[in-house]
């Protein structure tokens, strides 16, 4: 399928469908005039990667394990082996932004709240 068609079935830009070929997540033939043609099963492959992506997956990770996951089951060991990876990565970035809020929350009303916490000039 052309670009325009694919663009149409998935809801994304002619823009992204040619940054997403740039970057490896999808391949396009070159016909002889240059348009470019989609197998069908890309559509498939892109509703995945939108999906991902609002799993908290980024276009890098996706690209890197995109190869071996296109063809595995749902029920594979290997996507639930990622999913718990990503739940590592979440937990972390929370305490992370814990941390963050409650420094943040010292610094209210301390007068110069970018100082270093517990300094004294």
């Amino acid at each position: 399928m052309r670009i325009g068609e694919l663009a149409a079935r998935t809801g994304l830009s002619r823009d992204t469908l040619r940054f997403y070929e740039k970057i490896g997540l999808i391949e396009g033939e070159r016909l002889a005039n240059g348009y470019r043609d989609f197998p069908p099963e890309t559509e498939i492959w892109l509703h995945y990667v939108r999906t991902a992506q609002t799993l908290g997956f980024t276009l890098a990770e996706i690209a890197r394990h995109g190869e071996r996951l296109r063809d595995v089951p749902d029920s594979a060991e290997v996507l639930s082996a990622l999913f718990e990876e990503k739940i590592r990565v979440v937990d972390a970035r929370m305490a992370e932004l814990t941390a963050l809020r409650a420094d943040l929350t010292s610094r209210v009303g301390t007068g110069c709240p970018l100082r270093a916490a517990n300094r004294t000039e």
